[in-house]
């Protein structure tokens, strides 16, 4: 069969600052329909550029196609040359005959439309439907990506959304209109593990039912393994491996490969030990072995939560008054020692980062009480709060999003030192430079801005902005989840580095349950806006209780193509709602000790 796609020695260049860098070259590929191409490789690689190159977006980012040949066939049969085509044509392809998930759920969706006008403009636009008909296709969309109460979802705005909904409205919007060619960049970022594993398993079935080529950008080789018929690996703007997913993972050629294998994280691997320990970094053998055991501390509490519970008004009716409430955390009670890690794990939308950002009253707790360091949050009036600030910071989900885009990055990563007047003149400066050096961004970085970034490089900046106040507590949001292997494993040592030597306590919200391992002390499951399983890590990885900690490690990724994971293998239960009539009152956590210190929530 004739290929979808066909590369051929694409050169894409970006003028900056006077100078031109060369942002892929001699890039050549082919899909063929039905195939998956799983694209890998460090951030900055050139994978996006890559993917923005095939949909002509990468103009709009500052680049130009300077050489090479992107050859697309179209529904009709004809094939268009992608870097020649004008503007018009292009225009009546993209997300009609090719769709494309975006990296960033909150940058992709527009914040001042509903999430039904964003699924129904296109499928009005390229399909020709009436908006009735575009609004009921709407309803099946995001019924098919497993969103909760899908007919009231369609009225709400992104913001109002949790970060795994929005990326799955994202990978809904590319579905719509039944694309040729899927392109997927980083899709599953925002994902738990068990809304991806039924994200993976439609894709697949489109691909085969539809004959959908896909082009999938990811740095997570678990899934990679699970969806790849042929595998592109780049460094540094060229293609250095391809071949077949078995080929690349059972015998990878290129070093390099090697390396990237190497140092991805295996749930599992952390077994029989007691203590967290490094991740390892790409071509550094000495990393690879066991990290050296921690300082011993006498334990002393940080953190600590007792019946936190945060619920939000939903309105109705002409009025806007409030008929009902999201529970969205319910009852959650846990503590956190200094210079410990404690992961909070779980489905989108079951209430971690509504945790998160109530711990810091970003969002106001309805009740409950949080102390730190002997300090009653809650009590605190505006003033002294914004004095304590120095003490938490939170690293958040979307990097671009937290990030102000006019402002160069140097002066963002300085602005909190500066808030609360820790420095000034050459002392800020050298902080800043210390700074970036910590998060091993290149100095020549600080006065970019940041769109001139990749996503993983953003991230970086963020966690450094957090660092800049030497916090005792840092709530993590999904913090390393838009980084690649190996900056993922730089950030998390500098992560673990920084709490050994400055006693750092890390509430780390995540999906990724390989990492969660790796680099927690303490475990504690979501769902539905309550802990129903907590206790140290070895406890709950090693002998889960709950039946849902259990369905969540069994919808892990393996990384391995000969154990692969089909649609039919999947039994997840439909998200109930959290949605409660005014004057409802759950009935209290109750716990049962399984072991000492691992609590399971009483059924």
């Amino acid at each position: 069969m004739k290929d979808i796609v066909s590369v051929d020695h694409l050169r894409v260049e970006f003028a900056t600052d006077g100078r031109t860098v060369v942002g892929v070259e001699d890039v050549s590929f082919t899909i063929a329909p039905g195939e998956t191409l799983c694209v890998v490789g460090e951030s900055g690689s050139g994978k996006s550029v890559t993917s923005l190159s095939l949909m002509r977006l990468v103009e709009f980012g500052g680049g130009t196609i300077t050489a090479g040949s992107l050859n697309f066939e179209r529904a009709d049969g004809s094939t268009l040359d992608v870097a020649a085509a004008p503007s018009h044509v292009m225009g009546a392809v993209r997300g009609h005959e090719i769709g494309m998930i975006f990296q960033e759920p909150m940058t992709a969706l527009n914040p001042v439309f509903t999430i039904e006008r964003q699924l129904t403009d296109g499928l009005m636009l390229h399909k020709g439907l009436t908006q009735a008909a575009a609004s009921a296709r709407a309803l099946e969309l995001l019924q098919s990506v497993r969103i909760p109460e899908p007919e009231r979802r369609l009225k709400q705005y992104p913001y109002e959304l949790s970060g795994g909904m929005r990326q799955r409205v994202v990978i809904a919007m590319a579905m719509a209109c039944d694309p040729k060619l899927l392109i997927a960049d980083e899709p599953t970022t925002a994902l738990d593990v068990t809304i991806q594993a039924e994200i993976l398993a439609l894709i697949n079935r489109l691909k085969r039912e539809n004959g959908m080529a896909v082009l999938f950008i990811t740095h997570d080789m678990a899934v990679v393994a699970q969806m790849a018929d042929r595998v592109v690996v780049m460094y540094r703007g060229r293609i250095v491996e391809t071949g077949t997913v078995t080929q690349i993972f059972e015998n990878p050629q290129e070093d390099y490969t090697k390396a990237l294998l190497a140092a991805v994280p295996k749930l599992g691997e952390m077994k029989g030990k007691p203590a967290p320990e490094k991740m390892r970094l790409i071509g550094d053998e000495a990393a690879r072995a066991a990290a050296a055991p921690a300082k011993a501390r006498a334990p002393k509490v940080l953190l600590q939560v007792k019946n936190l519970t945060t619920r939000f008004p939903v309105k109705g009716g002409i009025l806007r008054r409030t008929v009902a409430q999201v529970h969205a955390v319910e009852d959650v009670s846990f503590s956190l020692n200094v210079g410990e890690t404690l992961a909070l794990v779980g489905e989108s939308g079951c209430g971690k980062s509504s945790c998160g950002r109530s711990i810091l009253r970003l969002i106001e707790p309805t009740s409950g009480e949080v102390w730190i360091g002997g300090r009653d949050i809650r009590a605190l009036d505006r003033t002294d709060l914004r004095r304590a600030r120095a003490d938490m910071q939170m690293v958040f989900q979307d990097p671009f999003a937290s990030l102000n885009p006019y402002r160069r990055l140097k002066d963002q990563v300085a602005e909190p030192i500066q808030n609360f007047g820790l420095a000034t003149g050459v002392e800020l400066d050298a902080l800043v430079l210390q700074l970036f050096d910590r998060v091993r961004l290149p100095r020549d970085f600080m006065n970019r801005y940041p769109h001139e970034l990749s996503g993983g490089q953003r991230q970086r900046v963020a966690i450094a902005r957090a660092l800049a106040v030497n916090p005792k507590l840092i709530v993590a949001d999904e913090a390393v989840s838009a980084l690649d292997v190996s900056v993922q494993a730089q950030v998390l040592n500098l992560m673990m580095e920084l709490q050994e030597d400055l006693g750092l306590s890390y509430l780390f919200i995540s999906h990724d349950m390989a990492v969660v391992e790796r680099v927690a002390h303490q475990v504690g499951v979501m769902y539905l806006g309550r802990i129903v399983e907590i206790g140290p890590r070895s406890a709950v990885f090693d002998s889960p209780q709950h039946p849902y900690t259990q369905s969540l490690l069994s919808a892990v990724p393996i990384a391995d193509p000969r154990k692969r994971r089909f649609a039919e293998d999947l039994a997840f239960k439909p998200i109930t709602s959290p949605i409660f009539p005014l004057g409802h009152q759950p009935a209290p956590s109750t716990y049962t000790e399984v072991t000492p210190g691992h609590f399971v929530l009483s059924l």
